[in-house]
């Protein structure tokens, strides 16, 4: 997937993507957010700016209160 770093990714998106990762993999939500943390961000979770981080950290916190 490309990513333009000129864009700040929503919650939604983010839920959406954490969601498939989960359900293909069918693995936990804190794998999920490891495997995320690795592949999407590279080990930078600044690495698309604090917005887009925020809204990751929100979309992990939405998965959990369902």
């Amino acid at each position: 997937m490309i990513v333009n770093h000129a864009s700040t990714l929503s919650v939604e998106y983010f839920i959406q993507y954490l969601e498939l990762v989960m359900k293909s993999r069918q693995i936990p939500l804190k794998e999920a957010e490891q495997y995320m943390s690795e592949q999407f961000f590279k080990e930078n979770p600044q690495l698309y700016g604090e917005s887009t981080a925020s809204h990751f950290r929100e979309a992990i916190n939405r998965i959990e209160m369902k």
